[in-house]
Parts: C-alpha cells; structure tokens; sequence
C-alpha cells in the first residue's frame, strides 16, 4: 500500500545463532520476517533493510573498550543478510564510522529523508535485537513523526524481561503491537 513502509533491522548471519553476536531463536523468525516481506512487497509497499557495517576498528568492539564482540564487519559473511530481499529494497548501513555508535536505522543514515521523499507515512519494524537495533530504530521513527507498528512476531530479543520492557517503552512511545497475520 502506498505510504508505508517495512523496516527489516539487522537480519545478519553475525546475529543468527552460531554468528559472532547471536540473538537466542533468532532464525525462527527468519520465515516470520520473510512473509511479512512478501505481504508488503505485494501490495506496493516500500522495503527497508537495515544493516551494522561496521568498520574493522569500531569503537563497539571489545578491543576499542566496547561493550560487544567484533560482528557485521563490513565486507565479511558475517554482515550478509539472512533473508531474502526484493531487488528493489533500499538497503541502509549504520554505525559505519569507527567513533560513532548508532543503533537506529535512522541515525546517521538519512533514513528519515528517504522514507519521506517516497512518501511514506507509516513504517513497520521487525528484525533483531528487539531491545537494542529495533527499539532504537521504532523510537526514532516515532520522534520522526511515522505512524510505528512493530510486527511482534518478527522481532526477537537477547533476554526476555529485557525484551518485555523495551516492548512496555516503545508502547508508551506510542508504537502499536501487532502481528504478521494482520498487517
């Protein structure tokens, strides 16, 4: 449908289990995410795959005084995603520079700018880590002005009662919750 538009955040080999920074039952919603795909490409809509590409030296990595292992180097088979996307997707690379975090699709990237110039007004978000990349990314579309949802069944956390609690802030921000099969 026109004016919207599906966020796939960091859906990497490097946050599948046996990568270097696994997200626990992170490839069961690998199907999940894949459909949610399907349905928004059928309809017109705009898909959005978000990505870590960090450079060798980023300052997240552990070596640099970070708090996570070296993952999504830019370039390695650990950054490549793990579903399949439309030829047609716009693919958005965060954290590239190696003194600057970013968590959210929007930061840095000019996300924002893209989804308005397509004119999108409601954007739903799924992916991995639900209470780091995807609450940031949901939050930030939030402050943006995008009407959030967030497909509840798409998105997987490192811990649930961490998860539970970035899904109880995102709500207060005013994302709304809700499911593959009904979007």
């Amino acid at each position: 449908m026109p004016g919207e538009a599906l966020i796939v955040v960091d859906m990497q080999r490097d946050f599948m289990p046996g990568g270097a920074l696994p997200v626990p039952g992170a490839d069961g919603i690998i199907p999940v995410v894949e459909e949610c795909i399907r349905k928004f490409k059928s309809r017109g809509a705009l898909v959005v795959a978000t990505r870590d590409w960090h450079p060798p030296d980023h300052m997240s990595f552990r070596e640099r005084g970070g708090p996570w292992p070296r993952h999504c180097v830019r370039g390695t088979a650990g950054a490549e995603f793990v579903v399949e996307l439309p030829e047609d997707a716009i693919v958005v690379s965060k954290a590239t520079e190696p003194d600057r975090e970013a968590y959210s699709g929007f930061e840095g990237t000019g996300l924002s700018g893209i989804l308005r110039g397509k004119g999108v007004v409601r954007v739903y978000v799924c992916g991995v880590a639900t209470e780091y990349c995807v609450r940031a990314t949901a939050l930030d579309a939030v402050k943006e002005g995008f009407e959030t949802y967030l497909i509840r069944d798409a998105v997987k956390g490192i811990n649930p009662a961490d998860e539970e609690k970035a899904l109880e802030e995102l709500q207060s921000a005013g994302v709304k919750l809700v499911d593959c099969s009904s979007v």
